[in-house]
């Protein structure tokens, strides 16, 4: 998949207005009000803005932090780190590779096997669950 490039115009038909600030605008939603936060629901976790796969239900772990966390990507081409300094704060961010959607971050206080936490908005997730796809595959 090729990458996508879209105008702010463009996402803000496509997104809600939470979604835009936080996907678009770097936001961040709080702790404990997402979507997905506690989520115990199986399936891959795919880019709200462009429908990458990002993560599966199987790594989605409770860390305490109140956002959706997972101990590893799908597929690590498909997320981008970035340095981020902002808010007094040395961070390392992750986006989605195809569209540059601001997901969240990365820590490195994970559990085993890979000891990394990523630390992700539900606003930047939406989950495929086998049910959507019946229910998409339904005539």
């Amino acid at each position: 998949m090729g990458k996508v490039n879209k105008t702010d115009r463009e996402w803000q038909r496509e997104l809600s207005p939470e979604e835009f600030r936080i996907t678009r605008q770097k936001g961040t939603e709080p702790a404990f009000t997402g979507q997905y936060w506690n989520s115990k629901a199986d399936g891959v976790y795919k880019c709200r803005c462009c429908g990458t796969p990002l993560f599966s239900s199987d790594t989605k772990y409770d860390s305490g932090s109140g956002w959706p966390s997972f101990f590893r990507p799908i597929d690590q081409s498909n997320i981008d780190e970035h340095s981020d300094q902002s808010h007094g704060m040395t961070r390392t961010e992750i986006t989605c590779h195809v569209c540059d959607a601001h997901l969240g971050h990365v820590f490195e206080d994970g559990p085993q096997p890979t000891g990394l936490r990523y630390c992700i908005n539900s606003a930047s997730l939406k989950l495929q669950t086998q049910q959507n796809v019946d229910e998409d595959n339904y005539p």
